[in-house]
């Protein structure tokens, strides 16, 4: 696999052509950032954590049959997928109230919800990721409905697969963010990462928290936090 030109760079990673040209490889930076990008620090080897937990999150849900972009893990900092177009509909799911629910609708951190919540925001920096209904996201043409549709009942699906998964290892699913696209034969699947970056993610007994919640709020070191919780995924 021959790595070309850079296509995209982010905040936290950088995707390549292949000389695939339906495959990308994606490059996990150190790079950490939040609110928006004003708080950002470089913390070294943060990337490999999270390529590291991405790769075997996608492995699972793979298994699984759910449709991914992930093809295989290249090296410590790139694994390979498939190409795709970011539909900018991002899909949060819920399953305890954390983060800016807590925000908008004053229930205290960590009460369970009686099911999980979906919700969808559009991914849209200058605008803080605005929470949008349906009704939005055919008004702003953001995507087609009946994919919108199909985003949210993977999104479940993904919510029963990582909560008894984590679970396994002692952990509680709070919540994460999934981002789709469509493949260059228009396949819908899910794309992005799946890492403590965009979820929240809590010790069972302890509720101590092993996300990007530990860089928002100053709760010790992330670095730390990302690799107790890579050690426990990879633990039997």
């Amino acid at each position: 696999m021959e790595k070309r030109e850079k296509l995209y760079e982010g905040k936290a990673k950088i995707i390549y052509a292949t000389d695939q040209p339906d495959k990308v490889i994606i490059y996990f930076k150190d790079d950490t950032t939040a609110f928006d990008g004003v708080k950002k620090e470089q913390i070294v080897g943060k990337g490999v954590i999270n390529n590291a937990i991405s790769s075997l999150i996608f492995e699972v849900l793979n298994k699984r049959s759910i449709p991914t972009h992930y093809i295989e893990k290249l090296s410590d900092r790139e694994m390979l997928a498939l190409k795709v177009e970011i539909i900018p509909v991002e899909v949060v799911v819920r399953n305890f109230a954390a983060g800016s629910f807590t925000r908008r609708y004053g229930v205290p951190e960590g009460t369970k919800l009686e099911k999980p919540l979906v919700e969808t925001f559009w991914k849209n920096d200058e605008l803080h990721d605005p929470l949008v209904c349906l009704e939005h996201i055919k008004l702003l043409k953001l995507a087609e409905p009946e994919d919108v549709e199909k985003m949210k009942e993977i999104a479940l699906e993904v919510n029963e697969v990582l909560k008894a998964f984590f679970a396994s290892k002692d952990i509680l699913l709070v919540d994460f963010k999934l981002e789709f696209g469509k493949t260059t034969d228009g396949r819908l699947v899910l794309a992005d990462e799946i890492s403590p970056d965009s979820c929240r993610l809590w010790d069972a007994k302890t509720k101590k928290k092993l996300d990007k919640d530990v860089f928002r709020f100053d709760l010790g070191d992330l670095k730390e936090a990302y690799q107790e919780l890579l050690n426990r995924l990879r633990e039997k």
